[in-house]
């Protein structure tokens, strides 16, 4: 994803990183682009603790915001202009209308040029494609099969909560549309999990 951002090495930008967690994605854009400096967002103060401690190689350079995505309220601390927008394993838990907010809200952020990035597991509609997805994944991690035929209830429950929103990638692409991005495309795949996006033209 860091590569996918537009910016030379050395160029000045600041980003946005929603449902940052511990600032795993932060971290490899600050680090391919020194000149950068990140907000990271979450509503979890536990991540945002241990992301602290994850994050000191970079003290300077970010800050972090408490702010949780299922609401639209964005505080005041997140900037109002941002040349970049990304987000990680965190959309797909929320509901298609919140999706399409939440994208919305992206956009109206975004400096024109800025562009939004999002890596996340889709759905597939076709059950033929669907079950390549499991062959291939449960060939690649036994122990994938083994919670999905034989889960523990806590397994099974996380696996629920996981799943409950996951929806087919061309809706998604569709909501970006609809929230008047550009430059829309898929630009990662590897059978259910996907990095797409776009920009808000200059």
């Amino acid at each position: 994803m860091a590569e996918l951002l537009p910016f030379g090495e050395d160029d000045p930008f600041t980003f946005l990183d929603l449902g940052a967690g511990t600032g795993n994605l932060a971290r490899a854009i600050l680090s391919a682009y020194p000149a950068s400096t990140a907000v990271l967002a979450d509503f979890s103060a536990e991540m945002m603790g241990a992301g602290e401690r994850e994050m000191q190689p970079f003290a300077g350079r970010y800050q972090y915001v408490e702010f949780d995505m299922s609401r639209g309220d964005w505080p005041a601390a997140i900037p109002a202009s941002l040349d970049a927008v990304v987000t990680s394993l965190c959309v797909h838990h929320l509901p298609d209308d919140r999706k399409q907010g939440l994208f919305a809200e992206i956009f109206s952020h975004l400096v024109p040029g800025g562009w939004y990035l999002n890596y996340d597991p889709v759905r597939a509609e076709d059950p033929v494609v669907a079950a390549v997805w499991e062959r291939v994944n449960d060939h690649r991690d036994p122990e994938l099969k083994r919670r999905r035929t034989h889960p523990t209830h806590e397994e099974r429950a996380r696996y629920e909560n996981h799943v409950r929103h996951i929806i087919p990638l061309p809706l998604q692409l569709d909501y970006l549309r609809a929230a008047g991005y550009a430059g829309i495309d898929v630009y990662y795949k590897q059978l259910d999990y996907v990095v797409y996006g776009g920009c808000r033209a200059g």
